[in-house]
């Protein structure tokens, strides 16, 4: 078996692909990438059984086809110091011995075979499909994986909702002390369904799939979903179960509303939680005529820090306190120049959105809210 490829195509594709792969594989096979010679098309392949993950590239120079697999270790390292020139493979189809020649050298090593390596089923039927663009998918993994839930007890919660119906997709993650729901109002589907797609592949996908104009499809049932996005395949398992109401736990009536500079709100948390507790990371924000006053504490170490920013506020004085990297977590995956804060009392939970939201999305975030120290 035989085939010619591109040294920096091939590097590219290997190493995008192996990052599903485990550190630790109970299964040796898992270790491994999967070569599939068909004519002139090359597929790669890695798995960790749950998910994986398939690429094609184009060969040149080959002749019978066949299947191996290669340690994806080896080959990332043995491939990463090439510069971009044809590089050919010849593998032995009954040892699996691997070499390697390039312009001015070559490699020998020991691949597998790759019978024993997980199979895809390409007969499996999948009863909806979604076609989103691009940049609908991008932006909605980009606000929402951060808030994905670790639940062992409730591992409903441990990937994003997708909630979709005609015209219209939700994408929705919580872990119980902050959620995020990104509503997308102007999306081509007649579909009403749901799925959650588990926070691995979520993060996979996220990080594939093109920034530039496009589309990617999503085919899943109730167990499994096939995703393509440009020249990447992913299938995966889903979260099985019902998803939360979601809009149940979004307080509806949240009357005093701040409008603050977003990156002045991001650089005045990060300075006065330096000063809070470690246990809780308490943050008080105080809001009262056009001024936001933040405040921490931590009376072990006893230290304490104080800063203001102007803010656009004419209401009741009010103060509330939150986990001050949670609420970093939140500002920093919101977009805009300015963002809302909608407050109710100090025990519910607060509100925040972007001042301007995007043309046909709205994005919005709630954080639950720490017991100030009185």
């Amino acid at each position: 078996m035989r085939f010619t490829v591109s040294s920096k195509d091939l590097w590219s594709r290997l190493q995008t692909i192996s990052r599903v792969i485990n550190s630790k594989n109970s299964i040796t096979i898992l270790e491994n990438i999967l070569f599939t010679l068909r004519g002139s098309q090359l597929e790669l392949r890695a798995s960790d059984s749950e998910n994986t993950v398939t690429t094609l590239i184009d060969a040149t120079d080959t002749d019978t086809d066949g299947m191996f697999a290669a340690n994806a270790k080896t080959l990332l390292e043995a491939l990463k110091e090439i510069p971009e020139q044809p590089i050919t493979f010849e593998v032995n189809d009954e040892t699996y011995t691997i070499e390697v020649k390039y312009l001015n050298g070559h490699y020998y090593f020991i691949g597998v075979d790759g019978a024993p390596f997980p199979q895809i089923d390409n007969n499996e039927p999948y009863t909806s499909k979604l076609e989103i663009s691009n940049k609908v998918l991008t932006n909605g993994m980009a606000s929402t994986l951060f808030a994905i839930g670790e639940d062992e007890i409730r591992p409903i919660m441990n990937g994003i909702h997708f909630d979709i119906t005609p015209g219209n997709l939700v994408m929705v993650t919580s872990d119980g002390h902050k959620l995020v729901r990104h509503n997308f109002m102007n999306v081509s589907t007649d579909l009403t369904s749901a799925f959650v797609l588990p926070k691995k592949p979520a993060a996979f996908i996220k990080g594939i799939a093109p920034k530039e104009e496009g589309i990617t499809t999503i085919e899943f049932n109730e167990k499994r979903a096939k995703i393509v996005s440009g020249i990447y395949c992913v299938t995966c398992s889903l979260i099985e179960g019902r998803y939360p109401n979601y809009n149940s736990v979004i307080p509806q009536d949240n009357p005093f509303i701040a409008t603050v500079d977003h990156q002045a709100f991001i650089s005045a948390v990060r300075r006065v939680l330096v000063f809070a507790s470690e246990s809780n990371g308490l943050v008080c924000l105080h809001f009262e005529n056009n001024m936001l006053t933040l405040t921490s504490n931590d009376i072990e170490f006893s230290t304490n820090a104080e800063e203001k920013i102007m803010c656009d506020y004419n209401g009741t004085p009010i103060s509330i306190g939150f986990s001050g990297p949670f609420l970093l977590d939140v500002l920093n995956n919101l977009k805009g120049e300015s963002v809302c804060v909608k407050l109710a009392d100090p025990s519910r939970a607060g509100v925040i959105t972007p001042d301007v939201q995007e043309e046909d999305e709205e994005v919005l975030m709630i954080l639950m809210p720490l017991m100030l120290n009185d």
